[in-house]
């Protein structure tokens, strides 16, 4: 192995940045705004709706990845990408004192989340491109840790800035949200700049002039998922595992901040940026890495009911906090728990997706399983606040609970044999 040159610089000056800047766009977008509009007085109904709405571009994200194949360097999109995000923070901080603020930062967002999508597609690109084999499988599990810490950044950092500042500014919460995401646009024009000067040129990243090359594969990529035995089994069980989390994911964190008077808890952004975001997001790292343990030990046959059990199952630690309202200690605690059941259960569900992506084409199947598990999540999602508005929040954890019912029966129906194609 040669030793890395300034021009073929060692993966671990910049694979660490890279996934880190991949997972925070996506944790602003899915997660931060939800709060933000909290704070800022839209009601759960609107923020559930149009935040689902803000997952399309990772829906839809396949059907423009050959453009990204066909046109430039994986390099240079990365470069444009992240500049770009730069901007869309920055002028939704911007927007953010405007007195119509809540359409004109929805749009920047739906824009944001368009760049983040298109800067995950050359991201995992560069990613091939750039490193062999050995190193791909080598820096795997650090890349996660990456876009894992992105997720503790944003649900953790970001929450506890934007709480502390809205407090020294005297409860100006506008202010401090302005100030939260430029520090953030900020952040990512450092991230640009780096990235300019760190990432190296693989000979293998040009674009593929050949526009029926890569058009022709694509099509027929889609037309072989769908040929998979028992394609409809595998549908239902991604649109369905996730169905009871797609009714929690955004209202659990407004039910946090929410007044005890109208049902939630009446935390403070900075507590539940500690509470959610930073025990939260440990514990889900520590149930991820327990789940990748298990799945590696024994079979996916084995793990993957328990694994959906210990995901949905701690969704009644929210039933109880709805109806009891316990101390803050307490509520570290579940959260927590919750947190680490999801991450087992989300482990064994990824495994189960690269299982049914071998192949020929299995960096598109998995981009088109991904694609519909973002669906699953998107339009149960859409509706969940104006359940939840209309059941108040004990029932709709309630409702959530009893959803994940579906999903957890659709697993005695998939192929689970040892290689599954």
């Amino acid at each position: 192995m040669t030793k890395p040159t300034h021009s073929h610089p060692s993966p671990w000056t910049y694979i660490s940045t890279l996934y880190f800047a991949q997972g925070v766009p996506n944790t602003i977008v899915t997660a931060v705004a939800p709060i933000l509009y909290k704070r800022l007085a839209i009601s759960n109904e609107q923020i559930t709706f149009w935040i689902s709405f803000l997952r399309l571009p990772w829906v839809l994200k396949m059907f423009w990845a050959p453009f990204i194949d066909t046109n430039s360097t994986k390099r240079t999109w990365i470069l444009t990408t992240q500049f770009a995000m730069f901007g869309c923070l920055a002028l939704a901080a911007f927007s953010l004192q405007l007195p119509n603020f809540f359409p004109i930062s929805l749009f920047i967002f739906a824009i944001a989340a368009f760049v983040s999508a298109t800067c995950d597609i050359a991201t995992d690109g560069f990613y091939m491109l750039a490193l062999s084999n050995e190193q791909q499988a080598f820096f795997v599990g650090f890349r996660s840790l990456f876009f894992r810490i992105s997720i503790l950044f944003g649900n953790g950092f970001l929450l506890y800035l934007a709480g502390t500042l809205e407090k020294s500014l005297g409860n100006n919460i506008q202010g401090a949200w302005t100030i939260t995401l430029g520090f953030t646009a900020v952040l990512f024009i450092l991230i640009s700049i780096y990235h300019r000067f760190i990432l190296p040129k693989p000979p293998s990243d040009i674009p593929n002039k050949s526009e029926t090359n890569e058009t022709i594969p694509f099509w027929l990529a889609i037309k072989s998922y769908f040929q998979k035995p028992k394609v409809a089994a595998i549908l239902a069980f991604i649109l369905l595992y996730r169905l009871g989390e797609a009714m929690f994911v955004t209202i659990a964190p407004l039910f946090l901040l929410d007044k005890i008077e109208v049902g939630g808890l009446g935390l403070s952004t900075d507590t539940v940026g500690i509470v959610n975001g930073t025990f939260g997001v440990i514990s889900l790292i520590v149930g991820g890495i327990l789940g990748g343990v298990l799945t590696s030990r024994y079979s996916l046959r084995k793990c993957l009911l328990p694994m959906a059990l210990a995901m949905n199952l701690p969704n009644l630690f929210y039933v109880y906090m709805a109806y009891t309202k316990p101390p803050l200690a307490l509520v570290y605690l579940l959260v927590s728990l919750e947190q680490f059941g999801y991450g087992l259960g989300f482990t064994g569900f990824t495994v189960y997706l690269l299982h049914i992506c071998q192949g020929q084409y299995k960096t598109s199947h998995y981009a088109i399983s991904t694609g519909f598990m973002a669906l699953g999540l998107m339009l149960p999602g859409a509706y969940s606040g104006a359940i939840q508005k209309q059941l108040g929040y004990p029932l709709f954890f309630i409702f959530g609970l009893l959803l994940t019912i579906p999903g957890m029966i659709s697993i005695f129906f998939i192929p689970l044999e040892d290689n599954v194609k």
